[in-house]
């Protein structure tokens, strides 16, 4: 499990805003200074579940599990290149059937299946973003707020 530290924010219905500084997960990561899926600056804010009934101000753990961020990394980083890599073998294969230059309807294939695969992480991104299991949970208080 992955966990980072934050200070609750605000409260939603049955979520807490947790502001962090990324450390632990991110800090090892060679993109963290690119990376704008959390904001790409030092704080980021996330909507967590709350589990335990954290309150404003309280320093809560929050947790997410191993297996599915691992999907969710496959999905945003491998998935485009194997699309775009599959779009330009699919194009340099049936260009010289019709007498295309294959070079060209390579890019093209490979720009075909890259934008492809991003309108597909954007409907599968919509159906998980409503699964528990792909979003952070406060898993414990380590200090209630003043």
């Amino acid at each position: 499990m992955i966990t980072e530290e934050g200070i609750v924010t605000r409260l939603g219905s049955d979520t807490a805003f947790v502001k962090t500084i990324r450390t632990d997960a991110c800090e090892s990561c060679s993109a963290k200074d690119s990376c704008n899926t959390m904001g790409g600056g030092k704080e980021v804010e996330v909507e967590a579940i709350n589990t335990v009934g954290a309150k404003v101000g309280d320093r809560v753990t929050l947790g997410l599990e191993t297996a599915p961020m691992l999907k969710i990394s496959f999905l945003l980083y491998v998935f485009p290149i194997l699309c775009m890599i599959a779009g330009a073998l699919t194009g340099q294969h049936f260009a010289p059937k019709y007498q295309l230059d294959p070079s060209e309807i390579s890019v093209a294939g490979a720009f075909l299946l890259f934008f492809i695969a991003f309108l597909c992480i954007r409907v599968v991104g919509k159906k998980l973003s409503g699964n528990a299991k792909y979003r952070a949970k406060v898993i414990r208080i380590a200090s209630r707020g003043r």
